[in-house]
């Protein structure tokens, strides 16, 4: 599996007014990673898909929130 957030340093000026922030990360969808839809893929049953968002476990990208 591929990792999913993604991150990198950002220049930091050295006349910046605010404090910098050192690192940023980003989420990347998975279906940048899956090229083409192969045949058949395990499926999440009805009721799963419906709170998942979607039919396939590997295009399924859990939300977490940063602080």
């Amino acid at each position: 599996m591929i990792a999913q957030v993604r991150m990198y340093e950002p220049f930091v000026g050295p006349h910046d007014p605010c404090p910098p922030i050192l690192v940023k990360y980003f989420d990347t969808p998975p279906q940048l990673y899956l090229g083409f839809q192969p045949m058949n893929l395990p499926q999440f049953d009805p009721c799963t898909a419906l709170r998942k968002g979607t039919l396939w476990p590997c295009l399924f990208s859990p939300y977490s929130p940063r602080h």
